[in-house]
């Protein structure tokens, strides 16, 4: 017959849980201060490097990128410190002054283009009213001064379209996924329309599908419809003209 464990044996095997277990939070404590101040010694590097580099941060694109996925390893945001030493840098001003521009050119073109503007074409007018002279901009550092322009709500959304292309929205509201299929579709083809036949044949949509995402687009200024093609309705997207143009 199995003897019973004795009370002697199963307090000595509690207190010997317990010191496993003080023992345990002693190594992460211990750890996590070594991690916290690895992290502390990344920073004030990163702040070395910063001063010692401030003029081609806020000049050269490619390297702006560089630093920030520098910043982003050990969890530091240049754009979002406005004060203390990331503010003597200017990379916050250069993205918000950015955003404001980028706000101007959507307000200006929003009555042809419904507020959709794709980040390509957002771009070269950007670079065409800040100058050849101004620092130079990347998709990267727009898509970054977009991000910022969330504290005015949801009327500043980035929209991917596949293959690295994105639209950016400028007026309240969201697309929904059938709309955001629709100018997918239309990217993928290389064309600035497409047609109810078009989403029926090569997306499956039944036809109800189709003409329900096609109208909210049209009744929101998005698309605009052509009745002059002989054999089925076009929808052409106004903020996609000038990507295929230049194509």
């Amino acid at each position: 017959m199995r003897r019973r464990a004795g009370v002697g044996a199963i307090q000595k095997q509690k207190l010997e849980q317990v010191k496993y277990k003080e023992k345990g939070s002693e190594i992460q404590e211990n750890q996590f201060q070594q991690m916290t101040a690895q992290l502390d010694v990344f920073r004030e590097n990163l702040e070395l490097f910063a001063i010692k580099h401030k003029s081609e941060i806020k000049k050269n694109a490619q390297f702006r990128r560089q630093f920030q996925e520098m910043c982003a390893t050990i969890g530091v945001d240049p754009l979002a410190s406005g004060k203390g030493f990331w503010s003597v840098l200017g990379i916050g001003d250069f993205y918000y002054e950015l955003g404001i521009q980028a706000v101007e050119v959507c307000i200006s073109t929003s009555y042809k283009n419904g507020g959709l503007i794709t980040l390509n074409e957002l771009r070269n007018r950007l670079i065409a009213s800040r100058g050849r002279a101004r620092q130079e901009i990347t998709n990267d550092d727009l898509l970054s001064a977009v991000k910022k322009l969330r504290i005015f709500g949801n009327g500043f959304t980035v929209v991917p379209i596949g293959k690295g292309n994105f639209l950016v929205r400028s007026v309240p509201g969201e697309l929904n996924m059938d709309q955001t299929t629709v100018l997918q579709k239309a990217t993928l083809l290389g064309n600035a329309y497409i047609s109810r036949q078009i989403l029926i044949e090569d997306v499956g949509w039944t036809k109800t599908r189709a003409d329900n995402a096609l109208n909210d687009m049209v009744k929101d200024g998005v698309a605009w419809v052509d009745h002059q093609y002989q054999d089925e309705t076009l929808y052409w997207f106004p903020s996609m003209f000038a990507e295929c143009v230049t194509a």
